[in-house]
């Protein structure tokens, strides 16, 4: 499996990481971000969507948001519907996902779906752009 697609860039709402546009340092704009994001897990603070309106995710009792009595909560699914109208991707499907199949055969999928088949980069679910075949001018 490709080093890129690592489970400490799984967010706690299912968001991958390491396809958002924002760990690749741009904005949705295009421009280059002052500071690229590190990702949610690997910056020891909770989920960036949703750690302001969960307890459980702000008093870390639990990694992922399917682990929840409420889940999917209304945050969440709020989040999922928007993701799955702009960008063809549901957190809610990748939490089942991750639920039901490990986070290792999720992983798989995720490298198999969001590998660029030019370069082998990976592509961007908010821009649908490989950066590394397409670099954004600085």
């Amino acid at each position: 499996m490709s080093e890129s697609f690592k489970k400490e860039l799984i967010a706690p709402c299912g968001m991958n990481c390491s396809i958002c546009v924002a760990y690749f340092g741009y904005t949705m704009s295009g421009k280059k971000r002052k500071m690229k994001c590190i990702g949610c897990n690997t910056s020891g603070k909770s989920c960036a969507h949703l750690k302001k309106y969960c307890e459980k995710l702000l008093k870390n009792e639990i990694q992922y948001c399917f682990e929840c009595n409420n889940f999917p909560c209304a945050h969440l699914e709020k989040l999922d519907e928007k993701y799955r109208k702009r960008y063809d991707m549901s957190m809610i499907d990748n939490l089942k996902y991750i639920r039901d199949n490990g986070i290792d055969t999720f992983l798989k999928y995720q490298e198999k779906r969001y590998t660029c088949p030019e370069c082998g980069g990976i592509i961007c679910v908010h821009t649908n752009i490989c950066y590394t075949c397409n670099p954004c001018p600085e």
